[in-house]
């Protein structure tokens, strides 16, 4: 009788572990950059923590360089609950007014960057809101780096906003990059990312915008000769996640996650900074020479962008709307 209630309590003890892992959760988090990369390294750690938190019940695997898609089809495929998870930019493709998220020179410090990207500041708030309509839950923000140009060849008065800088250079196909490179000086010209290489490599274009030195030495660091550190637009990266996943956690899981994501956040903003200067040095170990830039010039090329190419843009996104976010802005 002893034996044939130690099998029954061995078997019970089997069902109650098979339960539970049949219920663990198993998500999937997308990401743009190769593996081993700032990003790819944090989400492993947001993932670790995560799962050491859960006891096992909550499980992030990691898929690098857009091998679930591009992100802007990522994006709506985390809407529709497609994809669990990503950390990525902002895809405007699905709502316009998303582009405020990157107005170009919205801020040109680490310090306004930080407190207009704080969980209770309005910039924060309308993001959040933005993705919710889409069905997404913003759990954490990821500051990648100011952006900058990088060129192939040597610019003329290339910090004066008001010089002709003689060359043609690549920008994101989105009109505010396209308005704000023709407005300090450059040529823009709208190309694919996956152009974007070649059309430097053969001349088409004489060097790129539209990310920071992170990105030029990861995709263009053999055709960038000069770079360029303007700060031209402050790229954030966003973890998000399916609402309807979240919202169908319970309460003590759903702070589980916040606790997770929170880390993950304050993890990147403590190292942020000194990355960008760490990339910077990496374009110039390479053989790139960083052009000097004082915080006046930045301001000189902030200004006149924002004169002329911000009112172009708040068309595009609604005037009113644009304004009222952008009248919140944290100096």
């Amino acid at each position: 009788m002893q034996k044939k209630l130690s099998v029954v309590v061995v078997m019970m003890l089997v069902c109650i572990l098979a339960a539970g892992t049949a219920q663990a959760r198993k998500w999937k988090i997308s990401h743009v950059r190769p593996q081993n990369t700032a990003i790819d390294n944090d989400l492993k750690a947001f993932s670790a923590e995560l799962k050491e938190i859960s006891k096992g019940d909550m499980q992030a695997k990691i898929y690098a360089a857009n091998s679930l898609g591009d992100y802007t089809v990522v994006q709506e495929r985390v809407g529709l609950g497609a994809v669990d998870m990503a950390c990525q930019p902002v895809a405007v493709a699905a709502d316009k007014r998303m582009q405020i998220a990157n107005f170009p020179f919205m801020m040109t410090t680490w310090a306004q960057a930080e407190k207009n990207f704080a969980a209770d500041a309005p910039l924060r708030k309308t993001i959040e809101s933005l993705y919710a309509e889409q069905g997404i839950k913003l759990i954490a923000t990821w500051p990648a780096y100011f952006g900058g140009v990088a060129l192939n060849k040597e610019p003329q008065n290339p910090t004066d906003p008001n010089a002709k800088k003689g060359l043609k250079i690549r920008v994101v196909p989105s009109k505010s990059f396209k308005l704000m490179a023709d407005s300090i000086g450059f040529i823009g010209t709208p190309i694919p990312f996956s152009e974007a290489f070649t059309a430097v490599q053969t001349g088409v274009v004489d060097g790129v915008v539209g990310s920071g030195a992170e990105g030029y030495y990861a995709s263009f660091r053999d055709v960038t000769k000069y770079y360029l550190p303007l700060n031209t637009h402050f790229e954030m990266w966003y973890l998000i996640m399916n609402a309807e996943l979240y919202n169908d956690l319970d309460d003590s899981q759903k702070a589980l996650v916040d606790k997770a994501a929170k880390d993950f956040e304050q993890r990147r903003w403590a190292r942020a900074e000194s990355d960008q200067a760490a990339n910077e040095q990496r374009l110039a170990d390479y053989g790139a020479k960083i052009i000097s830039v004082s915080t006046e010039d930045i301001e000189a090329n902030a200004a006149k962008v924002r004169e002329q190419v911000w009112p172009v843009i708040l068309s595009d996104v609604g005037e009113d709307w644009g304004r009222k976010v952008l009248s919140n802005i944290i100096q």
